[in-house]
């Protein structure tokens, strides 16, 4: 059944793809699908906001403030539960080079506020620009009360000219728009 269900929700993500590029075609948008494995560890699930900070070496980037905003599982549907795969969608500018990092944040609040993630894979495309795909090892607690203690995981695999990993507290928002 899982894999029907997510077989369901790949058609819809390219189903929107589709509509949005044949409706509006604005060339410079792109639309990402984003799937988010939360760990099998006991109580790794959280009922915190969940921020995704993406980027690529050039310097372009993607902040989604909310990642349930893009979440295509249904109304109503409990995000980063134990052991369970989310998939999320939506749309935003395309980056200039393959996306390379990501900084994943959680705001630590809720009753179950630590969160592990086992990985993070991201799928962008638009007609104007190359497909891209990474998949992030993050396999890390985004915690107060487990190692490393911290709530932001930062996963970086660019390569070519070093760079700073880009801090979550920079200020540069997007969120779903809709037309």
């Amino acid at each position: 059944m899982g894999m029907k269900y997510l077989s369901f929700n790949l058609l819809i993500l390219f189903s929107f793809f589709i509509i949005y590029t044949t409706v509006t075609g604005d060339e410079a948008e792109c639309v990402y699908g984003i799937y988010v494995q939360t760990g099998s560890i006991r109580r790794a699930g959280t009922h915190s906001t969940i921020s995704l900070t993406l980027f690529d070496n050039l310097g372009t980037q993607l902040e989604i403030p909310n990642l349930e905003d893009w979440g295509l599982m249904g109304p109503g549907f409990n995000y980063f539960e134990t052991g369970e795969l989310n998939i999320f969608g939506g749309k935003g500018p395309c980056f200039n080079g393959p996306i390379c990092g990501l900084n994943l944040t959680s705001d630590g609040s809720g009753p179950y506020a630590g969160w592990y993630c086992e990985f993070v894979k991201v799928s962008a495309f638009g007609l104007e620009s190359p497909c891209s795909q990474q998949n992030f090892a993050v396999e890390q607690w985004l915690a107060k009360d487990e190692p490393p203690y911290q709530l932001t995981a930062a996963v970086d695999v660019c390569s070519g000219p070093a760079r700073d990993t880009i801090r979550s507290d920079r200020g540069l928002r997007l969120s779903m728009v809709t037309s």
